[in-house]
């Protein structure tokens, strides 16, 4: 269960508020790390991950029991602090503790210390970085929710795994037999199902040769036999695995199947979020909306653009996203909601859009820019709330925490003095 004395955004500034403990106790046979660990990467598939991520358990024992679990953005030491405070079994962060490699986390040093602190205190460290990023209920959905947006779509998709289809002719008695053989090598998983097969009934026809050995049939001689149709997918990687399987199952010296290979449409993962806003609203208002749905944080919410032009499709992405304009122009968003945009990038997309632009109508995309923290953060309470329902249905649970320590690096904004400046 989720506590919610936790569940809203966090306002204190860079120091842990532990919370109490919920008063509702824990399964009495609370789940292994590894059961846990399991269930979010069902969630987040580290294969989804960025090449250069470093994600996956950072610190811990598979078979450590795990009772609560905190949420945060960041492994640092105050929100290591407020999970040890609030007896946290397991720490789960968006950012990783080790991003770049190392050769040492020895407590001499900052990650080092982090590491050593964890472990004495028995506390694991999972790490949902850019696979969280791109996951269906992700950290781009959850901000794309989180700003009142719907009918949301992948910025950029990811390609779904390509797939085969396996189609075998085999005798009746021996289908069955064959689907459980197929699944066991990995075919017939669509979604959350799995031995998933399509079978009809027809007649086979052969005459086996001298030299053949059939299982049925007299050599030189015309056979039929009643045979079922089996068609199963699965992942292309697993070829040679479910022929290797089908043909270990298949009572035919010589069984008859195909192999298609078959078109997958772009899956619902993927980088960022767009989707509109169910009512009209003006750049300003959007703006606005952003400002009440995020954390508070110094920088606050920085716009580009005409704050009363109208606009209705919104491109999101949690985190840095100046590297993805081009995919967000390509959107026909009207307005791109980020983090961490820097001068040039964003000058160059204005400029653009300004010598673009249709003498009626302002430069789109306009711009909206937060936070890091602050992008990222809706997603806590939405995996928290997601990690509870997956275990679940394994008939076991957790206790949820979201964390209260704002991570944001900046501590205080100065407005600018009239008299600095001639502009």
């Amino acid at each position: 269960m989720t506590d919610p004395s936790t569940s809203g955004p966090p306002t204190t500034p860079s120091t842990p508020a532990p919370s109490p403990l919920a008063p509702t106790s824990p399964s009495p046979s609370p789940p292994p790390l590894a059961d846990v660990v399991g269930v979010l990467e069902r969630r987040y598939p580290p294969g989804t991950a960025e090449g250069w991520d470093a994600v996956g358990l950072v610190v811990g024992d598979p078979a450590q029991p795990v009772r609560t679990v905190l949420l945060a953005v960041d492994p640092t030491a105050a929100v290591v602090d407020e999970a040890i405070a609030t007896g946290a079994d397991l720490l789960v962060t968006h950012h990783p503790l080790l991003l770049r490699p190392v050769h040492s986390v020895a407590a001499t040093t900052a990650k080092g210390a982090v590491v050593h602190r964890l472990i004495r205190a028995g506390v694991a460290l999972y790490v949902a970085h850019t696979n969280a990023d791109a996951a269906d209920g992700g950290v781009a959905h959850a901000l794309a929710e989180a700003v009142g947006l719907v009918d949301l779509e992948p910025l950029v998709a990811l390609p779904g795994e390509p797939m085969d289809k396996h189609v075998v002719f085999i005798p009746e008695p021996d289908a069955d037999a064959l689907v459980d053989a197929l699944a066991a090598a990995g075919a017939g998983r669509i979604g959350e199902y799995s031995r998933a097969a399509w079978t009809a009934s027809g007649t086979g026809t052969f005459v086996p040769s001298e030299a053949a050995h059939p299982a049925i049939g007299t050599a030189g001689v015309v056979e039929e036999v009643a045979e079922r149709r089996v068609e199963m997918v699965a992942p292309r990687r697993l070829r040679s695995t479910v022929v290797a399987a089908m043909r270990a199952a298949h009572p035919y010296e010589e069984p008859a199947f195909d192999v298609l290979e078959v078109a997958v449409p772009d899956r619902r993962t993927g980088t960022g979020r767009v989707g509109r806003l169910p009512t009209s609203s003006t750049l300003r208002e959007f703006a606005e909306r952003v400002a009440r749905a995020l954390p508070a944080t110094e920088q606050g919410v920085r716009v580009a653009g005409d704050l009363d032009a109208p606009v209705e499709r919104v491109a999101v992405v949690g985190g840095s996203g100046d590297s993805l304009f081009d995919a967000v122009r390509a959107s026909g968003a009207d307005v791109y909601l980020t983090a961490d945009l820097r001068h040039h990038p964003a000058s160059e997309l204005r400029e653009r859009a300004e010598f673009e632009r249709r003498d009626d109508d302002a430069a789109r995309p306009f711009l909206v820019d937060v936070a890091h923290f602050a992008s990222e953060w809706p997603w806590l309470p939405r995996a928290a709330a997601d990690l509870v329902a997956d275990l679940a249905t394994r008939g076991t649970t957790v206790v949820t925490r979201v964390s209260t320590v704002r991570t944001d690096p900046w501590t205080a904004r100065l407005a600018a003095s009239p008299e600095g400046s001639d502009l």
